[in-house]
């Protein structure tokens, strides 16, 4: 509801019909609103001297963006025709939805491209008309903590690598938030320097040593 009224009152020869016009000015749907009827219409003396329109107060339901991500994952599950269970865990700024089953790793994809994609996709769904986004990371079996896990042991090898053999080494391609991982678990490292080359999707860390040239 970015920007938009969340209660009108309209005045309709019906309580449906104001409903309908406080639908149409809102731009929702009926189950998002609940309402009050504030007169209820009568006909008046001889069906038209003081007669009154009914009258409602139509309030927007807030949206919550979880339960909005929910329902849109149940639908793609739904349509993928495959069981899956969401557990929900809440962190300051962020929420994860990890999801269980059997063989989801049709979810995940090529270092999880395909979980990337469903998050985007999910994020969007969540926080659509909400008045207050949310990030909602998504994942499968714990993925995204093993593959975090992985990519550390990557870069602590190969920065070992390096300062053996003095020449940098470029790893494959990486989304924004792997390469992240890299960059991190080498930070602290006095004598690596990580960066960033190449333009998506195609963009692949270089870990180097602090005095060389790029």
């Amino acid at each position: 509801m970015n920007g938009k009224l969340n209660t009108v009152e309209k005045t309709g020869k019906t309580i449906d019909e104001a409903i309908e016009l406080a639908l149409a000015e809102l731009e929702v749907t009926r189950d998002r609103i609940d309402y009050e009827v504030l007169e209820v219409p009568s006909k008046g003396l001889f069906g038209f001297i003081g007669s009154k329109l009914a009258r409602v107060r139509i309030t927007v339901r807030a949206i919550d963006p979880v339960e909005e991500a929910r329902q849109f994952l149940i639908k793609v599950f739904e349509a993928m025709n495959i069981a899956v269970t969401m557990e929900k865990i809440t962190h300051d700024d962020h929420v994860v939805i990890n999801l269980h089953g059997e063989d989801l790793g049709v979810l995940i994809g090529k270092h999880g491209q395909t979980l990337d994609a469903l998050q985007y996709l999910t994020n969007l769904a969540a926080n659509r008309e909400a008045n207050e986004r949310i990030r909602i990371i998504l994942d499968v079996e714990d993925y995204r903590k093993r593959r975090a896990e992985t990519l550390s042991r990557l870069a602590m090898r190969l920065a070992d690598k390096v300062k053996r053999r003095g020449e940098k080494v470029v790893l494959e391609p990486m989304s924004p938030q792997e390469r992240k991982i890299i960059h991190m678990a080498l930070q602290n490292d006095y004598r690596i320097v990580t960066y960033s080359e190449g333009d998506e999707p195609y963009r692949k860390v270089v870990i180097a040593l602090k005095n060389s040239s790029k």
